[in-house]
């Protein structure tokens, strides 16, 4: 490894500092230059360089012109300013051909331009050339030390490095290249580096490594202790065998190890390292790199394979994802042709995956049995599988071995049958199949062991899991509406999220009432807490509010029925709602809040507002509390917007910043598509501490507005004959008489039944929506009216409500506010010429 000034001054002045390190408070920040001096020198360069096309000095002459050079062997030699494009050096060869071209010393001796000046011995050359959106920007060039030329390690570093300064460049496109692109690159790259002094434990590590840690630059004390205690104690071992190396550990060095960051969050770090000797052949230093990696690489070694697997199926929640991972971590590495992993339920085996998935890949006897997924099989019909779950051992059958026609043909040149034991009983069993001759080496038979003890525990965790969500799954789907309403002028989405942590059920909920054809109410929820019982309380109510709004009651009247339930059910738990009734042809609506968020709105100009409704407290806390109504309108094209707080609140997301961002994706999203828009709205949530509900309406204004006409039955003795006059002459004008014998047969028999069997006011209501007339009638009496179970001709009552429901398409009757609304639609022809009237119209008239 080369040795430079730069790095052996590091460990000096590391030295330097170590009595005072404590007192000093935090250190200084590690220079750029130094940071990109260690990285390349860790990649085997003493120096990089980056070279772009121009034209030189000669009419039509193509050059590559150097703009740029670093590294900790600038002083000692440097490289051409300028090369000939169509010349033979490596840098313009790797630009023609557009591939990179590695030298190890004897190459580059073969090379007449374009290597370092003076020439080094035993250097080695990389010429990379930068590429990006199809057009060739440049060449990087690196120069180091290494005997036999860069290794594929340091080879693929110095690639991605090329490709991070090549975009660079291209951001850059049409402008002069800027004037610093090495130290940029290697900052897009995330890479932290580090020197150590192994004798007194202090390390010089920069704000990249800080940061892939979780240590704030302010509260680092330059102590290697204080770096590793963010390390999972499983790892720490193999951490500390790298960081504090024997004396005779150098060279280069390899591992992948997890820390645990302030959030909580599990990440993963590759760490490369070489370790210099001092003139006494002590460890002096250790310099390294650490990049972040999704997922723990595998390699050949068996500790590596059960480090990885370990780390895999600890990030597996749910059978299905245990699964993948054991068809991952055997089939490839074992070259294996087979994978089969099933649990073991009563005595059957329930699979959980097949691969290759296909079943003409597997024994008939899976075949009659296969159903829509997986297939499931007796383990009496096994018996080879029978005595390894009971025995609770490994079995490994070799090429050739005769099996009972269930196993056949899954490993013909070899076969591993591993029970899964977990917590003193056999969870499942896996197989593992080979067609070509397969021989079980000690090592691979200790691999199979191991895998199998892991892959037990985590399917019978993973089984639970299944269980418990399934359980928590199955109880808010019958909590919460299993379809939303469709809806005259405007469509309503739903979305709900479960919280990521615990039981999966919580207490947000939401609702949409079809109340008449005209009217629609709104609700959404949140019942404190997250558990079944927060989950029962939220089906209450919804139940409650969606029964008193049917009932015909205003808005605030149905939200204080509701509180009133929920403080006479004695419970600890309080509820938010937001309550919205609006009215489909005019766009008015009516807003009632009890201590939840307020709705937004997007207007057809894509503005989004927050609409201020007056609020009451939540529910379930005063008995008495008042809950006021607000007012407003929505224009045809406008979207509303209900949500519930764990979509615009989190411990790290304050809720203005939350309901700004979710303002801001309200304007962005398209509302041609409200479910599209729902999810845009939603976003990548990740890991959520709160369950999530919203609920959309994009209003869109009725096409066909129905005309009304109402009228007050006075309760006299000609009562009946006002009402048939009322309606004739409605009829009339609506240009529909066609209709009138039904139509007043049914008012009059309606009418009638009010006046005799009710008390107090009668209403009559006409409405003409298309080719439907619908005639209501309401009364003051709760009480539904009564058909005889049997007619006959001495019958004396009831035959009235018979013939209306003979006449009517359909015919009904619901609870309203005060009494009900006893209903009958009759089918009309169009009228002709159309009435004049633009928009909805509702008549009413005295007597005459």
């Amino acid at each position: 490894m080369p040795h430079d000034g730069h790095a052996r001054a590091g460990v000096t002045e590391l030295r330097a500092s170590e009595a005072g390190a404590a007192d000093t408070g935090s250190p200084p920040p590690v220079p750029e230059a130094a940071v990109s001096h260690r990285a390349l020198m860790f990649a085997g360069a003493a120096l990089a360089a980056v070279y772009v096309p121009g034209v030189g000095n000669g009419v039509g002459t193509e050059e590559l012109r150097l703009v740029e050079a670093a590294g900790c062997a600038t002083s000692k030699y440097g490289l051409p300013k300028r090369l000939p494009l169509s010349g033979g050096s490596p840098a313009a060869q790797a630009f023609r051909t557009d591939r990179p071209l590695w030298l190890n010393p004897a190459a580059l001796a073969s090379y007449s331009e374009g290597g370092p000046t003076p020439p080094q011995a035993e250097t080695a050359l990389g010429a990379l050339p930068l590429r990006a959106g199809g057009r060739r920007l440049g060449c990087l060039v690196v120069v180091g030390h290494p005997t036999d030329g860069f290794e594929a390690e340091q080879r693929s570093f110095l690639e991605r490095y090329a490709d991070a300064v090549a975009g660079i460049l291209q951001a850059g496109s049409g402008r002069p290249a800027p004037s610093s692109l090495l130290s940029p690159a290697l900052r897009s790259l995330r890479v932290g580096t580090f020197v150590l002094v192994p004798d007194t434990g202090l390390i010089e590590a920069d704000e990249t490594l800080l940061e892939l840690v979780g240590i704030a630059p302010d509260d680092f004390d330059c102590k290697v202790d204080t770096l590793i205690a963010h390390a999972l104690p499983e790892d720490m071992h193999a951490l500390m065998s790298v960081l504090e190396p024997s004396g005779q550990a150098f060279g280069r060095r390899e591992l992948e190890f997890r820390v645990r960051r302030p959030t909580g969050e599990m990440r993963w770090l590759s760490l490369s390292c070489r370790v210099a000797a001092a003139t006494d052949d002590r460890p002096e230093q250790v310099l390294g790199l650490v990049m972040a990696t999704s997922v723990l690489r595998r390699s050949a070694d068996d500790v590596s394979r059960i480090q990885w697997l370990t780390a895999a199926l600890d990030d597996a929640a749910t059978v299905g994802d245990v699964s993948q991972v054991v068809v991952t971590a055997l089939r490839g590495p074992l070259d294996a042709d087979r994978v089969l992993l099933a649990e073991l339920q009563d005595d059957r085996l329930m699979v959980s995956v097949l691969d290759p998935p296909q079943p003409d890949a597997w024994p008939e006897i899976w075949r009659p049995e296969w159903r829509s997924e997986w297939p499931e099989a007796p383990v009496s019909a096994l018996p080879t599988l029978q005595a390894a779950l009971r025995d609770g051992r490994m079995d490994l059958w070799p090429a050739g071995t005769a099996l009972e026609p269930g196993l056949a043909g899954i490993g013909t040149g070899g076969l591993a049958v591993l029970p899964l034991p977990a917590k003193g009983r056999v969870a499942g069993v896996c197989l593992v199949g080979w067609d070509r001759p397969h021989e079980f080496v000690p090592e691979e038979r200790s691999l199979l062991t191991a895998t199998a003890a892991l892959v037990g525990q985590a399917l019978r965790r993973a089984h639970a899991y299944d269980a418990e969500q399934e359980l928590a799954t199955m109880l808010q789907r019958s909590l919460l509406p299993r379809r939303l309403p469709e809806l005259p002028g405007g469509t309503a989405v739903a979305r709900y999220l479960p919280a990521r942590r615990g039981l999966q059920v919580g207490g947000d909920w939401y609702d949409v009432i079809a109340l008449s054809e005209e009217r629609v109410a709104l609700v959404i929820g949140d019942v404190q807490g997250h558990s079944a019982g927060a989950a029962t309380i939220m089906g209450q109510m919804r139940t409650a509010v969606r029964a008193y709004a049917v009932e015909g009651h205003p808005p605030d009247v149905v939200v204080s029925h509701a509180n009133r339930l929920l403080v006479g059910m004695e419970t600890d738990l309080f509820a938010t709602c937001c309550y919205a009734e609006l009215d489909m042809e005019e766009g008015n609506i009516l807003f009632v809040r009890a201590g939840h968020l307020s709705p937004l709105v997007r207007h057809p100009d894509g503005s989004t507002e927050e609409v201020q409704v007056e609020g009451g407290p939540p529910l379930g806390i005063l008995a008495e509390a008042e809950f006021p109504m607000t007012a407003a309108a929505l224009a045809p094209g406008a979207v509303l917007a209900l949500v519930t707080d764990g979509l615009v609140e989190a411990s790290d997301l304050p809720l203005d910043e939350g309901m700004l961002r979710t303002r801001t994706a309200l304007a962005a999203a398209d509302p041609a598509d409200p479910g599209r828009m729902a999810d845009e709205l939603l976003g990548d949530m990740g890991r959520r501490e709160d369950d999530v509900a919203l609920l959309l309406l994009r209003y869109d204004g009725m096409e066909t507005r129905p005309i009304r006409a109402g009228w007050a039955v006075w309760r006299l003795p000609d009562a009946v004959m006002h009402a048939r006059r009322f309606t004739t002459r409605t009829l009339r004008r609506w240009k529909i008489q066609e209709a009138a014998d039904a139509v007043l047969l049914v008012v009059s028999e309606l009418v009638t039944n009010a006046l005799v069997h009710t008390q107090g006011e009668v209403r009559v209501d006409l409405t003409l929506r298309g080719d439907r007339l619908r005639v209501s009638v309401n009364d003051a009496s709760p009480r539904a009216p009564a058909k005889p179970v049997i007619v006959d001709w001495e019958a004396t009552g009831g035959r009235g409500l018979v013939l209306v429901e003979a006449v009517s398409e359909s015919f009904g009757t619901v609870p309203v506010a005060g009494g009900k609304q006893v209903w009958s639609e009759i089918a009309v022809p169009p009228p002709a010429p159309a009435p004049t009237d633009s928009g909805s119209r509702t008549e009413r008239e005295g007597l005459p």
